[in-house]
């Protein structure tokens, strides 16, 4: 979907959706919380309005639908991928012969690369009041600081305004250090949300290292 006047380009958006519900999909049924059918049927709720929004030219109607779906979808996959995380720690505790230790670990990875993107996808929408409010630099308070938004004049676009790949690059800092790197937050709910998925992440690690000491000294 090519970026229209007033409307912020939306591929990205839509492969990292993709990615969460094929990755969702492809964990093993024990770990699994979510039916197969169910995963899809969210993934196009979600990705409807979407389509709807770069076909319309950004119509306020489907703005609206699009903010509130991608809201709920990323609700329901931060349940899930709590949900699926404790399936990972409970097969490990309590069934280690019902699934093999690659599945585990592939699982935890999955989980965390969901949690990345699922917390991507919520920061995209949360901050300054969406995608096209950034676009029309709105005065919608701000979540984050960029860094960009404090270099000196000349060094980045006068029009600059952060995109899907900030946030991105945003929630995968956030899983991997655990903490504030170049973007600041300013409110408490970014605090917040920043603290839920770095919990998340470093649990998974946690999983993962756990069963990969397991594996190799077996």
């Amino acid at each position: 979907m090519p970026e229209q006047r007033g409307c912020e380009a939306r591929w990205p958006v839509v492969v990292t959706i993709l990615a969460v519900v094929l990755l969702l999909a492809w964990l093993p049924g024990p770990i699994r919380l979510l039916p197969l059918w169910a995963t899809y049927v969210i993934g196009g709720a979600v990705l409807a309005p979407i389509a709807a929004v770069g076909i319309s030219a950004a119509r306020a109607s489907w703005l609206r639908a699009e903010r509130a779906s991608t809201l709920f979808f990323c609700v329901a996959m931060a349940v899930a991928s709590v949900a699926n995380l404790s399936n990972v720690i409970f097969a490990m505790a309590h069934k280690p012969g019902g699934i093999t230790g690659l599945q585990l670990l592939a699982s935890s990875v999955a989980v965390w690369v969901n949690n990345v993107m699922t917390f991507a996808l919520l920061y995209w929408q949360l901050d300054r009041g969406g995608p096209e409010a950034r676009v029309r630099h709105a005065r919608v308070p701000k979540d984050w600081l960029f860094p960009q938004e404090s270099a000196p004049a000349g060094d980045v676009p006068a029009a600059w305004h952060p995109a899907f790949v900030d946030y991105l690059y945003l929630a995968y800092s956030t899983a991997t250090a655990f903490s504030t790197t170049d973007v600041m937050p300013l409110t408490a709910r970014a605090k917040l949300l920043m603290m839920l998925e770095s919990t998340i992440a470093l649990v998974t690690i946690v999983v993962v290292a756990s069963r990969a000491i397991n594996i190799f000294g077996s």
